[in-house]
Parts: C-alpha cells; sequence; structure tokens
C-alpha cells in the first residue's frame, strides 16, 4: 500500500479548471462587471505575480455573494459534464491501478474547494486538498481562505500527509515546474503532459515521464 497524490488541472484533465467553472457560472449568472474586472485583474499579475490574489479577484467578480445552494447546484453540473475533452484517459487508468492495489488516492491542487472535492468524489478519491474559498455565513466571499496550494505550499501538504501516513511510500503525479519541490519530497515522482524542455528538466532530477493524453478524434464535417 502506498499514498498516490494526484495533481488536478493538466495531469487528471487536460487543461485548467477554474476558468471554466467561472465562466460556465457567469453563462447562468450573468454580471456586467466580470470582464471588467477579469480583464483588471489580468493587467496586474504580470506586475505582482500573485496568483492567490489573481485567483480571489477572478472569483469575487464572478460569484461573490453567490449563495451556498446556488454554489452547490453549478458545482453538481460542472463536475457531472467533465468528460473526454476534459480529462485524461491516461490518469484515469493510473488512478483505477492505485485504487485496485488498495492505495490512498490524495486529490491535491491549488485549484478551489468550491469543486475540487466534489471531482475527487466522483473518482473515488480517499481525500482532497485544495485551495479554500472564504464565505460570510451562506454567501459567497471569494477570498481565500487558506494559502494557495501551489509550489512551496504543496510540499508543505504532501510533508502532512507523510506525518498522517508514516511508513507509506508517496508517489506524486503533476504536469507543472511548479509540482518539482512537492516531487522531491516524495518517494517516486511522475511529470506528465510536459513539453521537451520540461521533461529534460524532470529527467534530469531523476522523475519520470509519462504522456496521459490522447489525440482528440477529428470532428467530423
Amino acid at each position: 500500500m502506498r499514498v498516490a497524490v494526484f495533481d488536478l488541472d493538466g495531469t487528471l484533465t487536460r487543461h485548467d479548471t477554474l476558468w471554466p467553472y467561472l465562466r460556465g457560472w457567469t453563462r447562468r449568472h450573468p454580471r456586467a462587471r466580470f470582464w471588467p474586472a477579469s480583464l483588471a485583474a489580468a493587467v496586474r499579475f504580470p506586475l505582482d505575480r500573485d496568483r492567490g490574489r489573481l485567483k480571489a479577484d477572478l472569483i469575487r467578480a464572478a460569484m461573490g455573494g453567490a449563495s451556498r445552494s446556488e454554489v452547490a447546484a453549478w458545482t453538481a453540473d460542472y463536475v457531472a459534464g467533465l468528460g473526454d475533452a476534459e480529462l485524461c484517459p491516461g490518469a484515469l487508468v493510473q488512478v483505477s491501478r492505485h485504487a485496485a492495489a488498495g492505495d490512498r488516492l490524495v486529490l491535491l491542487s491549488a485549484s478551489i474547494d468550491l469543486y475540487v472535492p466534489d471531482i475527487g468524489r466522483r473518482f473515488g478519491f480517499h481525500e482532497t486538498v485544495c485551495t479554500a474559498v472564504a464565505w460570510h455565513g451562506e454567501r459567497l466571499d471569494g477570498g481565500l481562505a487558506s494559502a494557495n496550494r501551489r509550489g512551496e505550499e504543496k510540499r508543505r501538504c504532501v510533508d502532512v500527509l507523510r506525518e498522517r501516513h508514516p511508513g507509506l511510500p508517496v508517489t506524486a503525479y503533476g504536469n507543472a515546474g511548479s509540482d518539482f519541490p512537492h516531487f522531491e519530497a516524495v518517494d517516486e515522482a511522475v511529470l506528465v503532459n510536459a513539453g521537451p524542455a520540461l521533461r529534460r528538466r524532470a529527467e534530469a532530477r531523476g522523475f519520470r515521464t509519462e504522456e496521459w493524453r490522447e489525440p482528440r478524434p477529428a470532428l467530423s464535417t
């Protein structure tokens, strides 16, 4: 038995999940201020490089003030709608292999707890660790209620997992250079779906590399 830690965006899924989640919400709940606020946040990001602030600004602009029931309804539809176009088939195979071996499955993501736990439950993960979003009672604030689970913060989360599961080897899967800090803290690290330059960097550090995406079939005409 081991602990298998999976990243979400670009690892279990083909692409980012936050932007499609917010965009889908705004289609149901249009807000005139969303696009101007999003543009302002995007313009500021190259100056401060604060991904947590960018995330919070986008969530507040799109969903600030939403009720728990509204958020839950959209999350259920969003998660149920994740299909072949969004998911990496190789990731699902690897999740199934770990499950069959009796391993503990952990979904570790910088994405937010409005939907990551639901994705984890859909695919049989035993627990999720992700970025928490703040509420005011029954209404969504949209600011972050935890550290942004990225980079060194992911490593800290892995350290906590190791303390909770002493003696169990840990395998981690991720797709980005920002995953390297927590890769250094596990027994086996696998970089997936990366380009040639990042694969070379990973292999130089002793990390295995794999490709979990499949070419999508051409659209029929």
